[in-house]
């Protein structure tokens, strides 16, 4: 029988290196907190129109990349999340979230893209997402920016570049897109299979092509910055103004787009040239008209999501391998009726808030000290039937040259305290 092992892109964490996503998911949480925003929760499982709806029909996400499947039971088309933007407008409609006013709101979990799987992309990869919605201003989208730059500060992460772009709204898209197909359409001789397909169905996704020979054309094409009116100008000149105000560096790349849809001004990805090609760490923008798109109260939003694995994988080639976790105490016992005893002593210590491993899987007294000393633990504490019978408890200290002593079963915790 072959051996069952992981589906191809959905990847275990193994203990040693949870340690190092354990720590992650502290500091990240502790971040958000700092900036007042809420934890939502969303279900893995959509309806399929959910996504068709707000990522695009032409999107690389919906039309090659989803896991959707029919439920012939309910006769339901459903899909594995594979953003979460979507769920959480979905759940602010549906839940009228917005009703007394705007909300900061942050999620995480996993997501799903059949893609194919190299370092950095994953078909099952994990994100922290950041919404504000009801906010109009650039003010919300220079916090989120500098959310992010805080962040890669406390993190220890120097090496990660911001670069900007404002896509105006979708009535300015609407006529650069056809200026745009015009341009593609005099050059189809140099496009590649990709740019051919979007050119009529995404033509803005031409812009961000790898392909040297579509950025030819790409480069001679007319620019987006030459059809945003007004209003767009104004915004993107308040959140560099207060970009300007925070210290924070940034380059101007006006082929960015994202890959979704319903981004509207502001986009903008965090970048490292460590991950090679799958740098971009982080990604987001405002998203203003997707609450009219998917059937709720037209309201203004904005928001971002980072790749965990990414990050950690930054963390990881820096050299942060936190230690893991060391326990107070590693129970010994020997003798008839010293498991029951073992047992309620190290209940009775971990109630206390203390840290107990309790020895498992039988072997004698020698066998038992050695497993004590390599967990880790300060003290061993040894209860055999000599012990059992004078109700108290031996306790070794194991990281210092100190004797061992006994005490009294009852003043077990109490000895912890004092020392």
């Amino acid at each position: 029988m072959p051996t069952l092992q992981a589906v191809r892109g959905m990847n275990d964490v193994l203990p040693d290196e949870a340690g190092l996503w354990l720590e992650f998911e502290a500091r990240v949480h502790g971040w958000l907190g700092r900036y007042g925003y809420r934890n939502i929760r969303t279900p893995l499982v959509e309806h399929s129109q959910l996504f068709r709806r707000a990522i695009g029909e032409a999107t690389d996400i919906v039309e090659k990349e989803m896991y959707s499947w029919r439920d012939e039971l309910n006769e339901e088309e459903l899909t594995l999340r594979p953003e979460g933007t979507a769920s959480c407008v979905r759940a602010a409609i549906e839940h009228s979230l917005l009703h007394d006013g705007p909300k900061r709101l942050w999620y995480a979990g996993p997501m799903y893209r059949h893609e194919r799987p190299q370092k950095g992309r994953y078909r099952q990869f994990h994100q922290y997402g950041v919404e504000a919605m009801g906010f109009p201003g650039p003010d919300v989208d220079a916090e989120h920016i500098a959310m992010c730059a805080a962040l890669w500060r406390e993190l220890g992460l120097a090496n990660i570049r911001l670069e900007l772009n404002n896509i105006g709204s979708p009535e300015e898209r609407a006529r650069y897109r056809a200026d745009l197909v015009r341009h593609l359409e005099k050059h189809q001789d140099r496009l590649d299979a990709d740019a051919k397909r979007r050119m009529h169905t995404n033509p803005l996704r031409t812009l961000d092509s790898k392909n040297p020979m579509v950025q030819e054309v790409v480069a001679s094409a007319p620019s987006l910055a030459g059809y945003l009116g007004e209003d767009s100008r104004a915004h993107f000149d308040g959140l560099k103004r207060l970009l300007a105000e925070c210290k924070i560096d940034y380059s101007i790349n006006p082929r960015l787009v994202r890959g979704l849809d319903y981004y509207n001004l502001t986009v903008f990805e965090w970048i490292s040239p460590d991950l090679g090609a799958q740098g971009t760490v982080c990604g987001g923008g405002r998203y203003d008209g997707l609450f009219a798109q998917l059937g709720g109260k037209p309201a203004p939003a904005t928001g971002f999501a980072m790749g965990n694995e990414r990050l950690i994988a930054l963390l990881s080639d820096a050299g942060r391998k936190p230690a893991p976790p060391l326990p107070h105490a590693y129970v010994v016992y020997q003798g008839e009726g010293t498991l029951e005893c073992a047992f309620a002593v190290s209940e009775e210590l971990r109630s206390r808030g203390l840290s107990v491993l309790m020895h498992a899987g039988g072997g004698g007294f020698k066998a038992q000290m050695k497993r004590a000393d390599s967990s880790g633990a300060q003290y061993a504490l040894i209860i055999g039937e000599d012990e059992l019978k004078a109700g108290e408890v031996s306790v070794k200290p194991l990281r210092a040259d100190r004797p061992q002593t006994r005490v009294r079963r009852d003043r077990v915790a109490a000895a912890f305290e004092e020392s």
